[in-house]
């Protein structure tokens, strides 16, 4: 693990390469429809394998002049080249790249950062202060998947364990001061334990409405509705003033299937088939 960060010799030749598998592979998850809602597609949308790259790249160079120059065209090829290979997928096609302009601003930040971060190799107590922003950064990407793995279990799994153990390795594997590594892992050990504690208290719910009253479905506030299995969450039916009609309100728990159930006075059933995804649903009867 040490050679990891340090002991490998990073040429040219090996970051460009570097750079077209990462982006490569990030296409791929962003493709296939049924990693949408896994680990595999999260380095789509956040930051904590890029911050990882960055580390290893600042890590394996020569000097701060070589580390903020292969920061930047690290990121130069493979943020594009993302885009690039989903154009003929997308039903956006080349407008797909109007979301590239928000990566574009942390490639070119990554001249300062990747120039700064080398001076975590000095060694130094200001070398954690520059780690630092990356180890919060991390935190809270796993803020947004510890919720969405109670909500999805055991989805999300992995990239939770990513970024607990990243957390974790920076900085026993940065520094070789026995100081430093120990004030780092007492932070990352204490970030991990109030994100986790915080988020198991209080798990991710999906709130939205459904179901209108209308031609396909028929009810109002005399009807009853619930859901066959109340592990998946909570329903109830509301008068919306903004479409001056009944909605039945949700607050899904958990992903998975089951079943909506509207039940008249009488006691007479319809019963509709849910499938909850974390921040969707499909009904169908």
């Amino acid at each position: 693990m040490k050679k990891l960060f340090g002991g490998i010799n990073l040429t040219w030749k090996k970051l460009i390469l570097l750079a077209v598998v990462a982006g490569v592979y990030t296409a791929v998850m962003a493709i296939i429809p049924d990693l949408k809602y896994t680990s595999f597609s999260t380095i789509v949308a956040t930051f904590e394998v890029w911050i990882f790259f960055g580390i290893f790249i600042i890590m394996n160079s020569k000097s701060a002049k070589d580390s903020a120059l292969k920061c930047f065209v690290f990121f130069l090829i493979s943020q594009p080249l993302i885009y690039l290979l989903q154009v003929p997928f997308s039903w956006q096609h080349w407008g797909l790249f109007s979301y590239y302009k928000y990566w574009f601003i942390w490639t070119i930040l990554c001249l300062p950062m990747g120039y700064i971060g080398y001076y975590m190799k000095k060694d130094k107590w200001w070398g954690y202060l520059i780690l630092f922003p990356m180890i919060i950064l991390t935190a809270y990407c796993y803020i947004t998947y510890l919720a969405y793995f109670t909500f999805s279990y055991p989805k999300y799994a992995l990239i939770c364990l990513f970024c607990i153990g990243a957390m974790i390795i920076y900085p026993l594997y940065i520094f070789n001061n026995k100081k430093i590594r120990i004030f780092g892992l007492i932070i990352s050990l204490a970030l991990i334990i109030f994100v986790t504690v915080n988020g198991l208290m209080n798990p991710y719910r999906y709130e939205t409405y459904i179901m209108g009253n209308g031609k396909t479905y028929s009810f109002d506030d005399t009807y009853k509705v619930y859901l066959e299995d109340k592990k998946y969450g909570d329903v109830n039916i509301e008068y919306l003033d903004s479409v001056e009609d009944y909605m039945i309100k949700v607050s899904f728990k958990k992903e998975g299937k089951t079943k909506i159930i509207l039940e008249d006075q009488e006691g007479n059933k319809k019963t509709y088939n849910i499938t909850i995804k974390r921040d969707t649903y499909e009904i169908s009867d």
